[in-house]
């Protein structure tokens, strides 16, 4: 599958997803042998549910059969990123206030990395408190990965 046949795929995406209160985050192809279709999606507010998954993949599943975009037999996965993937959207970061991160970001000294609490986020940028109480002000565009740490 090429990006030209994805990125249609995210198009028609975007509109059922959004029908649950919810964004289009990725869509990946994986294990070309065996087609898997990965639709990734999150809330700015609400947690992911099954149930909503399951809506978001019959609806696309019906819509994807009908424009006939996957030529082989395919399996759709619906699901929200998880904690293992980095934040890729600047909504995912309001619902994850108050919850550890690791930033890796640029500025004028070259790559940084910080550590520390997720307090705040404007539409500019984001406030990190970092372990001794310092808080950091770390513009969005130059955040290079987040990944939330879980708590344990």
């Amino acid at each position: 599958m090429n990006e030209k046949q994805i990125n249609i795929i995210k198009e028609l995406a975007k509109p059922i997803v959004e029908q649950e209160d919810m964004f289009l985050l990725d869509v990946e192809i994986k294990n070309p042998g065996k087609t898997e279709l990965w639709v990734y999606v999150d809330s700015e507010e609400d947690d992911i549910s099954v149930t909503s998954c399951s809506k978001i993949s019959r609806e696309l599943e019906f819509v994807l059969d009908a424009y006939d975009l996957i030529n082989s037999h395919y399996t759709l996965n619906v699901s929200s990123p998880g904690l293992s993937r980095p934040l890729t959207d600047h909504r995912q970061y309001r619902k994850n206030m108050g919850r550890r991160a690791k930033i890796k970001f640029k500025d004028e000294d070259g790559y940084q990395k910080l550590e520390g609490i997720l307090r705040n986020i404007s539409q500019m940028d984001i406030v990190l408190e970092t372990e001794n109480n310092d808080s950091q002000t770390i513009l969005l565009d130059s955040i290079v990965e987040t990944r939330i740490i879980p708590d344990l």
